[in-house]
């Protein structure tokens, strides 16, 4: 994989405008990926774009392969003719500055099914087609999971280990039967997943156009209530009921002094190893089919996790367990031909997590923030960034930049004005010019810290259980004066993408 100099933004699609309750694949993604464009960024970078289930967090995800229904754009059902005018303008009065997920999840669901039945009494032949190309090409994962989503559905949206046991087991009566009771419920989750992607890939070929690169996420582990766990227990530490026997988490550190309990099951990596890793390549191939690079999180997990036995109230009291370290990547060079990967390498690294990485020549990440609690030798000050490294002002589970200047200790305050030779009033530029002039090869920012906004726009605490993930940015925040500033920096410091050569023209 070559990496090039470049400059970009971390904004998740559901923070972006639109009057709908949430950011969406409709007009005004096109149009920020027209904003980036002129802006000199090469560079959008979303959290993962999976179904989010309780929490609304994206990396808790109920299937590691579907979209997310909620990202499908109401206007682009218009253009297909699945909905009308007057569906449209139905749309109740929703927050412009942060998503209400009760309020969407009540009114977006029930919208899909009317474009369904749109579709399945009046649909274009285009469309039927295309439909019928979507399910046989994606069967592999498809079926399952809009199974799985029909059950929670017809089951209240209960974790599919409260179901019937022979729903839980996936014993074939059952399922045979839950199939054709809800055969209509089962079609409607295909069906948005159908949308999502014929609506993602249109989206993605215009950024191609646009010359800007797309990073997702991929979170190491998956949700307890998911698909993947109800049709793959064999690959996780799960006993007879189907609850995991030990979990994921992390130790004691900078965001929390209990660590974090995430309570994902953990891989039996062994039963992964038998065929190659199989469900994994398949998993990040899948990733691929939407973004161009993907940002490998909790990196340090495939050499070794934090291991919680799951009864555990906190994750102050778990073990380090390995994991499958280089032999995985391997692995996934040998699925996937290259590993367009980026690794997140945040948190307590170990040497054998650094040697995993170089081996595979993949950039680590840098988080400016970090770095003015030390000395002049930390390894987030820029001046000791490699040139393989992906460098931050912060991300989506920090501070803004500007918060995180009015909640730190005065003796960091005080080495970021000495370090950075700035009295503290532009915060959030002051930190955007120092990682763009690293020689980091990818310099990225959130756009909260472009709009120089306070901890009111942080988009997650982790560690806390709700109220996440909810910012929203304004439509007149995409401005020509934002974009020319952001150009600037981009000129100045050498990530403007090259000229077109005539081939692209």
């Amino acid at each position: 994989m070559k990496f090039e100099r470049s400059g970009g933004i971390l904004l998740h699609p559901t923070s972006l405008p639109g009057r709908y309750g949430i950011g969406d694949l409709g007009p005004q993604a096109w149009r920020w990926v027209d904003f980036l464009a002129r802006a000199g960024c090469r560079i959008w970078q979303t959290l993962p774009l999976g179904p989010t289930g309780f929490g609304d967090s994206p990396y808790q995800c109920l299937s590691s392969f579907a979209g997310n229904p909620l990202l499908i754009s109401p206007e682009a059902l218009y253009q297909d003719g699945l909905l009308s005018e007057a569906d449209l303008t139905a749309a109740p009065a929703f927050p412009d500055e942060s998503v209400d997920y009760g309020a969407v999840i009540s009114w977006k669901p029930a919208l899909l099914k009317l474009a369904h039945r749109r579709f399945t009494s009046a649909g274009s032949s285009e469309l039927v087609q295309a439909f019928a190309s979507f399910r046989e090409e994606h069967t592999a994962w498809l079926d399952d999971y809009a199974s799985f989503m029909a059950l929670k559905e017809a089951h209240g949206g209960a974790p599919w280990v409260e179901w019937e046991a022979g729903l839980r087991r996936r014993e074939p009566q059952a399922m045979r039967k839950a199939r054709k009771d809800l055969a209509v419920a089962i079609e409607e989750q295909a069906f948005a997943q159908f949308l999502f992607e014929r609506q993602w890939q249109k989206l993605r070929a215009r950024a191609r156009e646009a010359r800007v690169t797309l990073i997702g996420d991929l979170p190491i582990f998956v949700a307890q209530d998911s698909c993947d766990v109800w049709a793959h227990p064999e690959l996780f530490h799960m006993d007879a009921a189907g609850k995991p026997s030990v979990v994921a988490g992390v130790p004691p550190d900078y965001f929390s002094p209990t660590g974090q309990l995430w309570g994902n099951p953990l891989y039996r990596w062994e039963t992964h190893a038998r065929d190659g890793y199989r469900w994994w390549a398949q998993r990040i191939q899948a990733a691929l089919r939407w973004v161009d690079l993907v940002r490998l999180d909790h990196f340090r997990g495939f050499a070794a996790c934090w291991e919680v036995p799951a009864s555990a109230p906190t994750a102050e009291h778990g073990r380090w367990v390995n994991g499958p370290g280089k032999r995985f990547f391997q692995a996934m060079q040998t699925a996937l031909g290259s590993l367009p990967l980026i690794a997140e390498d945040l948190g307590v690294i170990t040497p054998d997590v650094v040697a995993m990485r170089e081996a595979f020549r993949l950039p680590g990440m840098r988080v400016l923030q970090f770095g003015f609690s030390g000395d002049p030798h930390d390894p987030f000050l820029p001046h000791n960034y490699p040139d393989l490294c992906v460098a931050y002002t912060g991300t989506h589970d920090n501070d803004t930049a500007r918060g995180w200047y009015g909640r730190v200790a005065e003796a960091e305050r005080s080495f970021y004005r000495r370090y950075l030779n700035r009295e503290g009033s532009e915060v959030a530029w002051d930190m955007l010019r120092a990682v763009w002039a690293s020689v980091a090869v990818y310099a990225i920012a959130p756009m909260q810290d472009l709009l120089n906004l306070d901890n009111s726009a942080r988009m997650n605490y982790p560690g806390n259980p709700s109220g996440n993930w909810r910012w929203r940015t304004r439509e007149e925040a995409m401005n020509e004066a934002l974009c020319e500033k952001l150009r600037e920096l981009n000129f100045l410091y050498g990530r403007l993408p090259p000229p077109p050569s005539p081939s692209d023209r």
